[in-house]
């Protein structure tokens, strides 16, 4: 297993830049193609009161903005391509549910991995990656939006909880795991089973990966009262690790939306580049 087709989401001209430069790197490293995208989004219709009439002059006004920010995005792409001398090509589609829109899903499930910038916190603004995180059945890397320059993954840590989401995640990740000096199992707040004791977590998975040639190592936090996205965080902090793998909403996402969880910590705190699946 390989990466051949890379989806480079290239979201705002703030963003286009880093994603692209992280992308063409996954690319060189794997001998990748890479697609950049850009979902220019219908403008809403602006009304003039009292009677609630369209707005034509302010629609326009919209579009434009629209269509210069699209343009914008693909001279940064072309640009870093030309350079990189990379096989690239770039998409830009018109919709009015953004990167949710079905021409958008149907090019981004063909690719082996998808490219993406974390949210500015700031901003409060998680409808799109959770979008491609929720609904695009395929692996999203995402890269920290504090971290301005793709660097070598040597060191990768798997936040295992024996959920298929993580499972998932892991095998898609087998290309960098397969490339890393090493790797980290870490299992926190091993789950009670009936068939399995705690202190097994992982260990079939170690095993598995190690058959693949990965240099593996587990290690398991027992119950505590640190969250289990502090654990993870902690982690990544004390062993300065490049990349997490980790399933993505393993309970429900307006679960998480309301009441918090792992996944939206994590997105939130971002310290390290994450590959997450669902």
């Amino acid at each position: 297993m390989t990466y051949k087709t890379i989806v480079a989401v290239l979201d705002s001209p703030a963003h286009a830049a880093q994603i692209a430069d992280f992308a063409l790197a996954v690319a060189a490293k794997y001998d990748a193609h890479v697609l950049g995208i850009h979902a220019e989004t219908l403008a809403a219709v602006p009304l003039i009161a009292p009677m609630e009439i369209p707005d034509p002059a302010a629609i326009e006004a919209l579009q434009a903005a629209s269509r210069r920010e699209t343009s914008e995005v693909e001279k940064i792409f072309r640009e870093r391509v030309d350079r990189e001398g990379r096989s690239a090509d770039w998409r830009s589609f018109l919709s009015s549910a953004g990167y949710a829109g079905s021409s958008v899903m149907e090019t981004i499930r063909a690719a082996d991995l998808i490219v993406a910038s974390q949210e500015d916190p700031a901003n409060d603004s998680r409808s799109e990656l959770e979008n491609l995180l929720f609904d695009s059945g395929r692996p999203v890397l995402l890269v920290p939006y504090v971290m301005k320059q793709p660097k070598e993954i040597r060191r990768v840590m798997i936040a295992w909880n024996g959920s298929r989401e993580a499972a998932r995640a892991t095998f898609d990740a087998l290309p960098f795991l397969k490339g890393a000096e090493s790797v980290e199992i870490f299992c926190v707040d091993p789950p009670e089973r009936s068939n399995e004791a705690p202190d097994m977590a992982g260990v079939e998975l170690a095993e598995a990966l190690a058959r693949h040639d990965v240099n593996v190592t587990l290690t398991a936090r027992g119950g505590g009262s640190v969250p289990a996205a502090t654990a993870i965080e902690n982690r990544l902090a004390d062993n300065s690790v490049d990349l997490l793998i980790m399933g993505a909403y393993s309970t429900s996402r307006w679960w998480e939306m309301i009441f918090g969880g792992v996944t939206r910590s994590l997105l939130e705190s971002m310290t390290a580049l994450s590959l997450m699946s669902r």
